[in-house]
């Protein structure tokens, strides 16, 4: 793992009280629902009405680390109350960050939700669920949570992830990986361009482990407009079904990763914006306490019109019967 410096831009004190005042203002007039229609619009209004100069802080990522931290937004410790035991339990808590990560989603692109995660809603929360410490999930603690694309295994994943860190007293560190910054052979390259495995759905989507259709492998690299991008999620890659000369190549990937994998601790107020298509995360292992003190994050999903950095095939897809929707057609 490196000690690289994570690329940061710090909100100045008018586009924190721009942010605020919208997000404050939202929660005044419409309520928390973020599945309800009427916010999703406002929002985007509200969106397309900040100043340029707060916009072009929250513009996407545009470096080849693929990842930046936005910081500057206030977390009140009071306020926000408790870590919730889980997102089930979450309710309206911290309500007012879910619609600053809207409005952070609605600058960089259209925020998407899927239908059979979280409710619907278009801001999941991010906590340690107590029976899930194992999993290969957000709500795991106990494991290591694999670097991995997020939903790798839908065409309609997002392009950018957010998350916003409202408590992370113990300094829990997201780890990051951009496939830019990997050493790979051509050959490699070559190899891992073909579809040999699938990758399958995570336990976070029930309903889709269980889908009929036949699994469709596909590629964990190709290269994009402007580089090499990739789709990588080895905790539900059967790669025991790939040939010989695939693993061994899924395995240097794996490994240079590791070798560039940087280590991000959230502060409270900052949110980490990741390229879903460059960079692979994950989480390192820590204890839950349960006792309402907890690392909690809130993420948002994006997709950003007129990206054309995936292949075509991947229209063809099922993605498992799991169905995303974007916050502008709801």
């Amino acid at each position: 793992m490196t000690t690289a410096t994570t690329p940061f831009r710090q909100l100045d004190h008018f586009a924190v009280a721009e942010i605020t005042r919208a997000a404050e203002r939202l929660l005044a007039d419409c309520g928390t629902a973020t599945t309800s229609p009427e916010l999703l619009r406002r929002t985007a209004e509200v969106a397309a009405g900040l100043s340029e100069a707060t916009r072009t802080y929250c513009r996407p990522v545009d470096t080849d680390h693929g990842l930046y931290v936005l910081r500057g937004l206030p977390v009140d410790e009071a306020t926000i109350g408790a870590t919730p035991a889980s997102w089930v339990t979450a309710g309206e808590a911290g309500a007012v960050w879910d619609l600053m990560l809207l409005l952070l989603a609605n600058v960089m692109g259209h925020p998407t939700a899927w239908v059979g995660q979280q409710g619907g809603r278009f801001v999941h929360n991010i906590v340690p669920a107590p029976g899930r410490e194992r999993e290969q999930t957000g709500a795991s603690s106990t494991v290591v949570l694999a670097p991995h694309t997020e939903d790798a295994f839908h065409p309609g994943r997002a392009h950018l992830l957010l998350l916003g860190c409202l408590r992370n007293h113990d300094r829990i560190a997201t780890t990051a990986a951009s496939i830019r910054r990997v050493r790979l052979a051509d050959s490699d390259v070559e190899t891992l361009s073909t579809s040999e495995v699938p990758i399958l759905p995570d336990d976070a989507y029930t309903q889709a482990r269980t889908f009929a259709d036949d699994a469709p492998a596909v590629p964990a690299l190709w290269r994009g407009r402007h580089g090499l991008t990739l789709r990588f999620d080895p905790a539900y890659t059967p790669l025991e079904r790939a040939s010989a000369p695939y693993r061994a190549a899924y395995q240097r990937l794996s490994t240079e990763l590791d070798r560039v994998t940087t280590s991000v601790s959230l502060a409270p107020g900052e949110v980490l914006v990741i390229d879903n298509d460059l960079v692979v995360h994950g989480r390192v292992p820590f204890t839950p306490r349960y006792d309402g003190t907890d690392r909690w994050l809130k993420r948002a999903s994006v997709r950003v019109p007129g990206r054309h950095t995936r292949p075509p095939a991947e229209t063809d897809e099922h993605g498992y019967g799991q169905i995303t929707v974007e916050a502008r057609t709801v």
